[in-house]
């Protein structure tokens, strides 16, 4: 879950300005949870490193980070950030591991309280992959989950940046390192390699899409348009961060029952035009 003791409000700004950039607004409205929202697509784009680092003031890579401390020999783990739409009805559950390197987090949770939100619960747990730190928040002026796309992807990118403030040996294992970390990622990911879409139904009124791609600012918010764009609803799902890569799972319905075959294939390929196609940079004219 992320990190320890970094300003509030230097976290929420640099989230907002990963998840605004460039926004285009759009007519269109989409349902995802149990609200109807304009929502905003982030053109893909690739960002150019910073040429000053992120400063860490209360960390660097051979000193502990509050309770979480790491050593500069160590593997560095991948980073996975995990936020749950299905598994409480009354609260959004985020969770944030990093190996055994992260400590209480108290000031992620400060960071998410300056975007409107309550944290309800706090829990660590311990298995054989590390330290797990999970939150159960919800809206502070109605007490609800989070079900807006667009606050779930400052929530996601509220928490890495925090990562990339305060641990910065993960900034070569985030996608985001490449233009707010100190190192950047290490591989390029192969679109065509890395995305994978499949799409099965989950009884007779939805279906369960489950989408695996490269990670970049406003992933979240650009998935759920580009369903919700065929008509398709989204109600709830999944989307985790594991290092350079996202992984999605949405449950999906078209006007209350679960995808027929033929409008699962155009989902499908709608995505992956929508993932594969390359940037303005890339592109030829």
């Amino acid at each position: 879950m992320a990190v320890v003791a970094m300003a509030s409000g230097a976290s929420l700004t640099a989230a907002q300005a990963l998840c605004r950039c460039s926004e285009v607004p759009l007519l269109t409205k989409a349902s995802f949870g149990f609200s109807a929202r304009p929502l905003c697509i982030v053109p893909r784009q690739k960002f150019p490193a910073l040429t000053t680092p992120i400063s860490t003031p209360h960390a660097s890579l051979s000193t502990a980070v509050e309770d979480g401390s790491y050593c500069e020999t160590e593997d560095v783990p991948t980073p996975k950030v995990i936020i749950d739409l299905d598994s409480n009805p009354e609260a959004t559950v985020v969770e944030i591991t990093f190996g055994d390197r992260l400590g209480a987090l108290l000031d992620t949770m400060n960071a998410l309280k300056n975007l409107g939100l309550n944290v309800v619960k706090a829990n660590v747990f311990l298995d054989s992959s590390g330290k797990h730190n999970t939150f159960a928040i919800t809206k502070a002026d109605t007490g609800r989950k989070v079900d807006d796309p667009e606050l779930l992807e400052q929530i996601r990118l509220t928490i890495i940046n925090n990562l990339l403030q305060y641990h910065p040996e993960s900034s070569a294992l985030l996608a985001m390192g490449a233009a707010f970390g100190v190192t950047p990622p290490k591989q390029e990911i192969d679109l065509d390699i890395a995305t994978h879409i499949n799409i099965a139904d989950d009884g007779p009124n939805r279906s369960l899409l489950y989408v695996e791609t490269a990670d970049h600012p406003g992933l979240l918010v650009d998935l759920v348009k580009v369903i919700t764009d065929i008509n398709v609803s989204v109600e709830s799902g999944e989307f985790d961060t594991e290092g350079l890569l996202a992984k999605a799972k949405f449950h999906v319905s078209y006007r209350g029952r679960s995808l027929i075959k033929p409008l699962q294939q155009v989902v499908a390929n709608s995505l992956r035009y929508f993932l594969r196609r390359p940037t303005t940079e890339e592109a030829s004219f």
